[in-house]
């Protein structure tokens, strides 16, 4: 049997709310609305079944409508949800608001229950764990559920994973204890909140975690592309120059490429390239999932992006 993937976080509705001009405040502001299955773990698991790696889900959902759908969406895509909860009460939805370019004006996040992933309803899926090719986490669970995930990441030789997924969340892992996490992604405004105020440049912040115990820290900047450090070596990769239709998900996509590296055996250089292919696929049409792809498809699109 391969080995999975297990993503582990938050799994919700959006809805994205897309300007069709120029937003103005404290008014109306006509908008074309979408609704996709998300949530940044879900969204990963979601992109890398359709990439032919298995994987499992551990999320929460809620025994309403949007849940089951939830459900419906991940299964048909061939994500297995094994330990996933479903609990009482509204299922979490994120609602977003697109500026006429694609970019994020605001969004807002409700109902959403990921406490209710704590480390007594891992320690009872841990021969589901130990299962794993690698474990990811986003922010949104708590830190000691994280905690707990890298002291099994650390007894199980099981690399593990988190993904900040924006400020308020990452700050709750300034001070968590990182020694030997395999790899975080921080953003440029994510990177600071994980670390003291003495560290006041992008260096010095590497510097830190690293010194943490971090083993890498993918570092991503948007239009610039983004950096992987570690204690050997710091690769930096251009990102592609293309025309944004929504900025959903991008993030999300370009750790699934990542990761789809790794799971193929791929060194660093190679599994950045694969990641900024297909983080500019996903950024080049509306949702958070490239779902015209498969594995073949999008190894063969490196060259296009990153010829020779």
């Amino acid at each position: 049997m391969p080995k999975p993937v297990i993503c582990i976080g938050a799994a919700l509705v959006d809805e994205l709310f897309h300007a069709t001009d120029e937003m103005l405040m404290a008014t109306t502001n006509d908008a074309v609305v979408t609704k996709t299955a998300g949530g940044v773990s879900r969204n990963i698991a979601h992109q890398l079944a359709l990439l032919d790696v298995p994987v499992q889900l551990i999320t929460v959902v809620g025994n309403d409508s949007d849940g089951d759908w939830l459900k419906q969406v991940c299964a048909a895509a061939g994500v297995r949800l094994d330990a996933t909860i479903t609990k009482d009460g509204l299922s979490g939805k994120y609602t977003g608001i697109l500026n006429v370019d694609g970019s994020l004006f605001s969004a807002f996040l409700t109902n959403a229950a990921n406490h209710l992933i704590t480390p007594e309803h891992l320690s009872k899926n841990k021969e589901l764990l130990k299962t794993a090719s690698f474990i990811l986490a986003d922010a949104n669970i708590n830190v000691d559920t994280a905690e707990w995930l890298l002291a099994f990441s650390n007894e199980s030789g099981i690399p593990f994973i988190i993904e900040p997924v924006s400020v308020p969340p990452a700050k709750k892992f300034y001070g968590a204890n990182l020694n030997g996490l395999f790899m975080i992604t921080p953003n440029e405004d994510e990177l600071p909140v994980l670390c003291s105020e003495k560290a006041s440049m992008t260096e010095m912040q590497i510097q830190e975690l690293l010194a943490k115990g971090v083993q890498k820290i993918w570092l991503h900047n948007g239009k610039m592309g983004s950096a992987l450090y570690s204690k050997e070596k710091a690769i930096t990769l251009h990102a592609p120059d293309i025309e944004v239709a929504d900025c959903t998900g991008a993030g999300d996509g370009s750790l699934s490429g990542f990761i789809v590296g790794k799971y193929l055996g791929m060194d660093d250089w190679a599994c950045l390239k694969l990641a900024h292919t297909l983080s500019a696929e996903i950024l080049q049409v509306n949702g958070a999932i490239a779902t015209h792809l498969n594995q073949e498809k999008l190894l063969g699109l490196v060259n296009k992006y990153y010829p020779g």
